[in-house]
């Protein structure tokens, strides 16, 4: 027989709907729940930590005028940008958590699996805050405290969406897919 015509092979008993590759399936989501358990773990501490230490308090200049710590309440996205939009914001939060979590179904590759879990840590603290956080359910304002010179004060929520964005950006370019195929373009 030739490769076109070999039988599709049936599963064994006992193993129907199992891999070879279902071991690396399993590695692949605990490394991309880890990441994201991490991720917003560390920004839930530091989110309440800053606002019992820092919030109604003058900024702390961490290093020198440059990088300061000021807790602010931002119903918007980066920049204040949208600050009418908080539904919506957590809206699209909630949808990056589930496209995550069925991206994730089919994930084969670490890179992407560190990206993803940067993505959905990042994601999941701060549609926490959007959530529990005043003013109310769904239209809470997010606590952003890092505040470099000249520039949006962030959070390390933030942090994590932007480090997992580049991140996803250049496994794309590098041509790699999720599933830990390579194409070339």
């Amino acid at each position: 027989m030739t490769e076109v015509e070999r039988p599709i092979e049936t599963p064994d008993e006992g193993t129907e709907g199992q891999s070879e590759a279902a071991p690396g399936k399993k590695r692949r989501i605990a490394v991309l729940v880890s990441v994201a358990g991490l991720a917003f773990v560390l920004d839930l501490i530091s989110k309440l930590v800053v606002v019992a230490k820092l919030e109604n308090h003058e900024p702390i200049e961490v290093v020198g005028s440059l990088l300061r710590l000021n807790v602010i309440r931002n119903p918007g996205a980066a920049f204040g940008i949208g600050e009418a939009l908080t539904i919506l914001l957590t809206a699209i939060a909630a949808a990056v958590v589930v496209v995550i979590a069925r991206i994730a179904r089919k994930l084969y590759s670490t890179p992407w699996a560190i990206a993803l879990g940067l993505l959905l840590g990042g994601a999941c603290g701060n549609l926490v805050d959007r959530i529990f956080r005043s003013p109310g359910v769904f239209q809470g304002a997010v606590v952003d405290f890092i505040a470099p010179t000249h520039f949006a004060v962030f959070n390390l929520a933030d942090s994590a969406i932007v480090c997992g964005g580049i991140l996803i950006v250049l496994l794309s370019f590098r041509g790699l897919d999720p599933d830990g195929t390579v194409h070339r373009d």
